[in-house]
């Protein structure tokens, strides 16, 4: 018999098709890998106790043990990452993460793992952060310190103070590189704020650092700008790949002398009310998306005025025409990243998973569980839409009126 090794190409094919009906069972066989069309032997990193890049033993987040009526297997289980500590960091890499909401985005967290590609071996990633926060997973996103600025001062809108207490940790700590994300949520503008105060020129919309040089967007997006890698960078969404597999310190620093109050020229007046009709999808940072799944659109309406959501859709429902085409969500539609996109009556389909793609937080409503959706979603509710969609109205207007008696 021959050793030579013969190739199933649609094998091949299945196994790398997620959405081919008998992935499923090609699963359940023990096929984790195959050989490419190079020689190379290929392997599945949803496959059950999957050996990742640094010998660790990956989480199944696939779904394929669910449904089984059984316990899931330890391949399941969380596994502890090694952790990495840096008692005398040779420098420093400082990030400035947005914190929307109190927590890290995935552009914080592509952020940080830019921060920690730069920081290599000697180098420590010193994460600032001002006022109060939720985040409890700053080891596992790759901060090896972090200082926590706090005072009233440094509440809702104020650039001026902010940038004060980044002048004092760059006077402390002296970074090599300062990393703020280029987003409209604030580190676009205190990155620009902190760079013409430290006199420096910086690297603007930056998805690539590498060795001594960065590249940046320019022309309105069109083109890739080329320059020498600054102290002070401004990078976009995606820049590195965010940390996985490493486990750090977050050891708490503190300022020494404090931060001068400035007097702020700046009045925050707090946040206005905005209709989230009126709001672009691509801008929206909460979606309530229907599908076919959803039997009483006037009910859907309602919901999303309810929860304060913009609404949007997939494309069966624009097709079937209950909303507009404006408001399809996907790669035929539009791309979204909001930070909450919550998914009823939506199965999945492979171009409307594009879509969300950059979504931080997704969560899906569906009757069936073993739709892609579910698999995809951070959170899954199996039920009927009707039923959940007046829940979730029920408990909105039972917490406003809560808070307005606290109010009174």
């Amino acid at each position: 018999m021959s050793d030579i090794i013969r190739r199933d190409p649609r094998a091949e094919w299945i196994a790398r098709n997620r959405l081919h009906p008998l992935h499923a069972a090609m699963r359940q066989q023990g096929q984790t890998s195959w050989m490419g069309p190079n020689g190379l032997i290929r392997k599945t990193p949803h496959g059950i106790g999957f050996i990742g890049p640094n010998g660790l033993k990956r989480i199944d987040r696939s779904g394929a043990q669910q449904g089984t009526g059984g316990k899931r297997s330890s391949a399941s289980e969380v596994v502890q990452l090694p952790l990495q500590v840096i008692e005398q960091p040779a420098f420093y890499i400082a990030v400035v993460p947005d914190m929307v909401g109190g927590r890290l985005s995935s552009h914080d967290r592509d952020l940080l793992g830019l921060a920690r590609k730069l920081a290599g071996e000697g180098g420590a990633v010193l994460a600032i952060v001002f006022g109060e926060h939720k985040e409890s997973a700053f080891d596992t996103a790759g901060v090896d310190r972090l200082l926590q600025v706090e005072g009233d001062e440094y509440e809702g809108y104020a650039p001026e103070q902010r940038g004060l207490a980044l002048r004092a940790v760059d006077g402390q700590f002296v970074p090599r590189h300062w990393l703020l994300p280029d987003s409209r949520t604030g580190g676009g503008e205190l990155g620009r704020r902190l760079a013409a105060s430290l006199g420096e020129r910086p690297a603007t919309r930056v998805w690539q650092a590498e060795g001594e040089r960065c590249i940046g967007r320019a022309g309105a997006g069109q083109q890739d700008l080329q320059r020498p890698l600054a102290r002070l960078i401004l990078a976009a969404a995606e820049c590195a790949e965010p940390v996985s597999e490493t486990r750090h310190e977050a050891r708490p620093v503190a300022l020494e002398g404090g931060v001068a109050r400035n007097l702020p020229r700046i009045e925050d007046l707090g946040p206005v009310a905005v209709d989230p009709a009126q709001i672009p999808m691509a801008e929206a940072e909460f979606i309530l998306s229907g599908g076919n799944g959803v039997r009483d659109w006037d009910l859907f309406h309602r919901a999303a005025a309810a929860l304060g959501a913009t609404e949007g859709a997939s494309r069966v429902a624009v097709d079937d025409g209950h909303m507009p085409r404006n408001r399809q969500v996907g790669a035929t539609g539009t791309w979204v990243t909001a930070r909450v996109y919550l998914a009823v009556g939506i199965s999945g389909a492979i171009q409307h998973l594009q879509g969300i793609g950059a979504c931080d937080k997704v969560v899906a409503v569906n009757m069936d569980p073993g739709c892609d959706m579910i698999k995809r979603a951070d959170l899954s509710v199996i039920g009927d839409s009707t039923a959940i969609l007046q829940a979730l109205i029920r408990l909105a207007e039972e917490y406003r009126q809560g808070g307005a008696r606290d109010a009174a």
